[in-house]
């Protein structure tokens, strides 16, 4: 099935696609390539000549492309023109019902053996093994660890399997009825429900409403095989598949093995595409009010326009970047105003999207604090009727365009080392999109062919044109409680606010960047390699540790992570918020530039200001490009030596508190999380969630006076890592960071802060949750070690994952009680001879005994039974996968770079850990689990619900 339509309410910009050349070029065209498969006939935007395209005889399609991004992997996708709404009334969930059913047999696959197989070859369930079905499509994906040819045959006969070959046998779909019951009552929790009052409130009579993927109770509690195999034949078909391969790999090979399992396939027809709406375009002054508990304020204004037909061209995209400036610079304005001091809303912002092919929405979306929905409202309609009666300046129009010039250049000069995963992105937005692949070269040449004829009054009539008017608009009010005086209030309001004069805006010069110069340059003390990772580790003579990894593995691409001493070892159980308002930090900008000020300063240039409080240093961490390097450098050093602690930071750190509180226990995981940091420390402040009050107290001037001896003094590593060159990079640092005042040299140990003890209450919580009646939560903790014992920490991570295929095959798969159990072992680097290790579970509230009884048999066999090779092997695989190919992402990289001088026995590690995971044996997981995970010896926390009564609410029963 061509896809033509897509369901976009969400008010954030259109993306700019990439694009190419101008309509009276004549690019070469790619192999392959035939425009009518893809409903893209008629456009004039030249296809990426790198891909090759194909349809067999029987219809399918496939987009394949040689990438080596990271190297010597590839994803594969199974790629279905089909979701939730190609289901009849009887037939809600069955979409999403069958993705799930084929990980459960198949003509060559038996029931179970998939993911095993797929294990076996180094593919995590979930990480690499996952699909997921929406409402216009079913994607299944296959992230291969390694480029080898067999392997790749393997993924193509599974998705074939799949796409074909299904059993569907009945005791089959009783097992996985409940994990998919499982599934929808996880999902069921207080944003998906004010998710369905939004859609119903704008679409009431819309068929899509109808058709939401997680489906229909009653028709998943009685779905046959029959039912399931039905909607099988009829979607699953030739025509309404198409295959993806983007990875190190031959195409000719790809292009083989596609034929080779896709060619004999037979089916049905091409499914007709379904009925999405519909949408009365004419509804005019209506108003809904949703209240929960949860929820924060908002106010949507919104109005319907008729959906256009525009196909990919260039014309299109021209259009599109056009209203994209306009939308950007609407919403850059209200974004001035969430950052000001005595801000008006927490944030707001103006959009226009599709409702498939029924119409198209404008909304003007305003969050505010509880109680000042009207000072928002009234707020952000002044702006945004201000902005479209006055139009925009030449100066907000020259940032949006630097800010897109930068990003298409970025995309340019980094074109040869596209990942994988974005060439799939862009293969699959020509399948359900129909927009032409082409090369960020091409995008860049049309851009700039005519950027400089984008005026201010080009951009407002573009967007005029794709805005709906907000007259006599849908108004809708979500919110903790009602407004005062109801619908009548928020009509009035509006009508109220479209009725006052619009005052002209007010303009602001832009400034220059004002920290280029720190003093004399740092002179370099010591420059050694460590050979074999290709390190170079720089200290200068001020203290600062430079750390420097070059790699073009991603080409004009540099990742950076600042550490300064410090971190939440500087919380005391006297003072442990401490170090809670550091985040904020980058919020209140810097001494001469304020946030937003910084925002049009740095427009067009790949620089971040990013700040984290980590367990034991302050973290400064994002990219660049070479061209940006010093600048970033220059920012850093800023943000050091004088960070800007305004006020407007604080009061939007303190605006976040009525969300964060009110959500506290609204649902099971979130209750278990804010609940056991205290549990399991015996309320340990530091570790214990505090008051409301307390957090409320926080200010800068005191966290001025707690960090600011850090910020001068503090020991600094800075690892960059990427395609640069190293002698600038030690240039750009040294006239920086290298320029500052000498420091200490050495991360602090605080060795009495380190000290941390697991609770020696090995009792059963059970803690309330406001959300759905029939949810629960089983937690299970257990004190292992820190880690540095590097066998014992990898054993311990074996250990996880045996435990987590485990609990998959019994909880999931043979009892359906769960549909995402998890295990997790945490030994931490941070406090001497801590960690934890725990198994979480989400079931119904009915199953919560039977589930602790499942994992109490569950970790019995694994301490009384020798464990079966072939479950290690499924863990062990994807483990030594992941060493293989750690080195092929600047992430990896980072992982190493970042801390080599402070930590330099960790590099170590790297090349001893693949030989001692694959020297564990079934016999040390067994030891391993019976010294850490006695039953006795775990901590248990129950969520339940709050109308829950009986034994299983009681405040705490020793475990059993």
């Amino acid at each position: 099935m061509m896809m033509k339509s897509r369901l976009t309410l969400s008010f954030a910009a259109l993306l700019l696609c990439s694009s190419a050349l101008t309509a009276e070029d004549s690019p070469p065209a790619a192999a392959g390539w035939n425009a009518a498969d893809w409903g893209v006939e008629g456009s004039d935007i030249p296809v990426d000549t790198e891909f090759r395209f194909g349809r067999l005889d029987n219809g399918v399609r496939y987009i394949l492309r040689q990438n080596a991004t990271p190297e010597g992997t590839a994803l594969v996708r199974l790629h279905i023109g089909s979701g939730s709404l190609d289901e009849t009334d009887s037939e809600r969930g069955l979409a999403h019902f069958l993705e799930h059913m084929a990980f459960n047999g198949s003509k060559r696959v038996p029931e179970g053996e998939m993911v095993k197989l797929l294990e076996r070859e180094g593919l995590s369930f979930g990480a690499d093994t996952n699909a997921t079905t929406s409402l216009e499509t079913t994607t299944y994906m296959l992230n291969l660890p390694r480029n080898d040819e067999a392997l790749l045959d393997t993924a193509l006969m599974l998705m074939r399997e799949t796409a074909s070959e299904l059993l569907i046998e009945q005791e089959a779909v009783e097992r996985e009825r409940g994990v998919i019951l499982s599934e929808r009552r996880d999902r069921n929790n207080y944003a998906y429900k004010q998710t369905i009052d939004e859609l119903t409130f704008a679409s009431p009579a819309a068929r899509f409403i109808d058709r939401l993927p997680i489906g229909a109770i009653e028709v998943l509690e009685s779905a046959t095989a029959a039912d399931l195999r039905g909607y099988y034949e009829r979607t699953y078909v030739p025509e309404n598949t198409v295959v993806v391969v983007v990875g190190d790999f031959p195409i000719a090979t790809m292009e083989q093995l596609v034929h080779r399992h896709f060619a004999e396939w037979r089916g049905g027809p091409d499914p007709v595409e379904p009925e999405t709406g519909p949408v009365d375009l004419t509804r005019r002054s209506e108003t809904d009010i949703y209240v929960d508990p949860a929820l924060s304020e908002r106010v949507v204004v919104s109005s319907f326009g008729a959906w256009e037909d525009r196909p990919d061209s260039f014309a299109k995209r021209r259009e599109d970047v056009l209203r994209q400036i306009g939308y950007a610079i609407v919403n850059r304005r209200l974004a001035t105003l969430a950052r000001g001091e005595n801000a008006p809303f927490r944030s707001a912002g103006f959009g226009t999207g599709d409702i498939f092919e029924d119409g198209r929405m404008t909304r003007l979306v305003v969050d505010t604090a509880d109680g000042e929905w009207r000072k928002g409202l009234a707020a952000a309609t002044a702006e945004l009727r201000r902005a479209l009666a006055h139009g925009f300046s030449e100066a907000e129009v020259a940032e949006q365009l630097a800010r897109l010039r930068s990003s298409l250049e970025n995309a340019t000069r980094s074109s040869e080392t596209r990942t994988n995963s974005a060439l799939v992105q862009s293969a699959l937005a020509l399948v359900e999109q129909q927009s032409v692949p082409s090369t960020p070269e091409s995008a860049l040449e049309r851009f700039e062919s005519y950027a400089d004829a984008i005026t201010p009054e080009l951009t407002l009539a573009a967007l005029l044109a794709e805005a709906a008017p907000l007259e006599d608009p849908m108004i809708r009010f979500q919110g903790r409680t009602e407004p005062a005086g109801g619908e009548s209030a928020l009509r009035s309001a509006w009508n109220e606010l479209v009725a006052l004069p619009i005052l002209p805006p007010q303009t602001s010069e832009a400034a220059e960047f004002a920290y280029t110069d720190f003093g004399e340059p740092g002179t370099v003390v010591s420059d050694t390699r460590d050979e074999r990772l290709g390190l170079r580790l720089i200290r200068f003579a001020n203290g600062v540790m430079l750390n420097l990894k070059q790699t073009d593995i991603r080409k004009d691409q540099i990742s950076f992570r600042l550490s300064l001493d410090g971190g939440n070892l500087l919380n005391t159980r006297e003072d442990p918020l401490k170090t809670a308002l550091v985040s904020s930090l980058p919020a209140g900008g810097l001494g001469k530039h304020s946030q937003d000020e910084l925002e049009t300063v740095l427009a067009g240039r790949t620089v971040r200001f990013s700040l984290s409080s980590t367990s034991d240093a302050f973290r400064f961490s994002g990219g660049t490009r070479p061209k940006d390097l010093e600048l970033q450098m220059q920012l850093l050093a800023a943000a050091i030596t004088d960070p800007g602690y305004r006020g407007e930071a604080i009061e939007r750190y303190r605006r976040s508190l009525d969300e964060f509180f009110a959500r506290l226990d609204a649902t099971p995981g979130s209750a278990v999380s804010n609940s056991l940091g205290g549990i399991l420390s015996d309320n340990d402040p530091r570790f214990t969630l505090q008051s409301r009050e307390a957090f409320e107290t926080l200010d800068f001037a005191k966290l001025r006076s707690d960090i600011a001896d850090r910020l001068s003094h503090g020991a600094i590593e800075l690892a960059l890592v990427g395609d640069f060159d190293e002698d600038a990079a030690i240039a750009a640092v040294a006239q920086t960071l290298g320029a500052l005042p000498p420091r200490e040299t050495d991360f602090l140990p605080r060795e009495e802060a380190r000290q941390r003890v697991f609770t020696s209450q090995r009792i059963s919580h059970r803690i309330m949750h406001r959300g759905e009646p029939d949810q629960a939560l089983v937690r299970m903790t257990w004190p292992t070690t820190d880690d540095s014992d590097l066998g014992e920490t990898l054993r311990l991570e074996l250990l996880e994952r045996v435990i987590r295929i485990a609990l998959q095959d019994k909880l999931r798969e043979e009892l359906g009680k769960t549909y995402s159990p998890s295990a997790s072992s945490s030994p931490t680097r941070t406090y001497p001879g801590y960690g934890t290790f725990s198994i979480t579970a989400s079931v119904d509230v009915s199953e919560v005994e039977a589930t602790r009884a499942a994992i109490a048999d569950l970790l019995s066999e694994f301490a009384e039974r020798p464990l079966d090779v072939d479950l290690l092997d499924r863990a062990r695989e994807p483990m030594l996968e992941n060493y293989a190919n750690m080195l092929k992402s600047l992430g990896g990289w980072m992982s190493l770079t970042d801390n080599a001088q402070s930590q330099s026995e960790r590099l170590d590690r790297y090349f001893a850990a693949p030989a001692i995971i694959r020297a564990v044996t079934p016999e040390d997981i067994r030891q391993v689990a019976r010294k850490y995970l006695a039953p006795g010896d775990a901590v248990e926390v129950i969520a339940l619900p709050q109308t829950e009564t009986g034994p299983a609410a009681a405040a705490a029963d020793p475990v059993e």
